[in-house]
């Protein structure tokens, strides 16, 4: 599930950069919150009921939502207007180290050898996938902003998990993702009100709504409802583990639409892959290098 919600989210970073050529970042981020809301709200009505949606914990999914993810989101594709699809995966990459940090400091997470191996495997699996880029890494005000876009992120993951313990994942990633919105709409309405850039109307059309589904459907709502349910079964750090593969998964989509292929980008994800392996104990690098 966590390599899966990888996956559908790195489809969305080509689309956002698509996007960001018409469309600023503030409403572009409520615009996608608000599409992931209502496409989430009314499959959690149909799964487990609305009853479930009237009872909820809103203002606390308001707070949450809004105050991490709405926030992570939204500097992460200012971060990306900035430098590019690419580079916004590899800083992504220091995501377990951030888990490992959040767990340690709030859980008394205890460190083990295959811990610390399988996150140094998969942040050299990152960087490795980084140094093979034409133009290398964009450092830079656009890199800060999406460090700290992963920082805020993980915490909010974590707090979505913890804080909605009587929830179901759909229902902690529809509260969560349906608080963001709210808050990123009012946000980006004020932002209009005092005269901020508006997206170009005349130049969106059926290319930019098809890039802004993928973006919101695919890469925020299904991605999310994954992503949550691994980081319930797996904790934030193992679970984060599995980012450091995006340079490779965006390799391939951008390979699809005709760019290229990198050998060293895929052995980075094989590198990332076995990273995740003996993180969580099931290639046993211990008892291998003991022998």
């Amino acid at each position: 599930m966590c390599m899966l919600s990888m996956l559908i989210w790195a489809m969305g970073l080509p689309a956002a950069s698509l996007l960001l050529a018409t469309v600023p970042p503030l409403p572009l981020t409520a615009a996608r919150m608000l599409m992931a809301a209502a496409c989430l709200l009314p499959l959690w009505g149909l799964v487990e009921g609305f009853g479930a949606l009237r009872t909820a914990p809103w203002r606390k999914g308001v707070l949450i939502g809004g105050g991490t993810l709405g926030l992570g989101a939204f500097l992460l594709v200012l971060g990306q207007g900035m430098t590019d699809a690419v580079t916004v995966a590899v800083i992504s990459a220091s995501m377990p180290v951030v888990g490992i940090a959040i767990e340690v400091l709030l859980d008394g997470r205890k460190l083990s050898r295959n811990l610390v191996v399988g996150v140094l495997l998969s942040l050299i699996g990152g960087w490795l996938a980084l140094d093979d880029g034409p133009d290398g890494m964009s450092l830079g005000l656009g890199a800060a902003l999406c460090f700290v876009s992963v920082m805020v992120y993980t915490l909010g993951s974590r707090l979505t998990v913890t804080s909605f313990v009587a929830l179901s994942p759909l229902g902690r990633t529809t509260v969560t993702l349906t608080g963001a919105a709210m808050a990123t709409t009012v946000a980006a309405c004020g932002a209009a009100l005092a005269g901020a850039s508006a997206p170009q109307w005349q130049a969106l059309g059926w290319t930019e709504l098809g890039a802004l589904a993928i973006f919101a459907i695919g890469g925020l709502a299904i991605s999310q409802f994954l992503w949550i349910r691994s980081v319930g079964h797996l904790g934030i750090a193992l679970s984060s583990l599995h980012i450091n593969a995006t340079p490779f998964y965006v390799m391939l989509i951008m390979f699809a639409l005709g760019g290229h292929w990198s050998w060293s980008q895929a052995a980075a994800a094989a590198l990332v892959g076995l990273g995740v392996l003996v993180a969580q104990g099931l290639v046993p690098w211990a008892a291998a290098h003991r022998d």
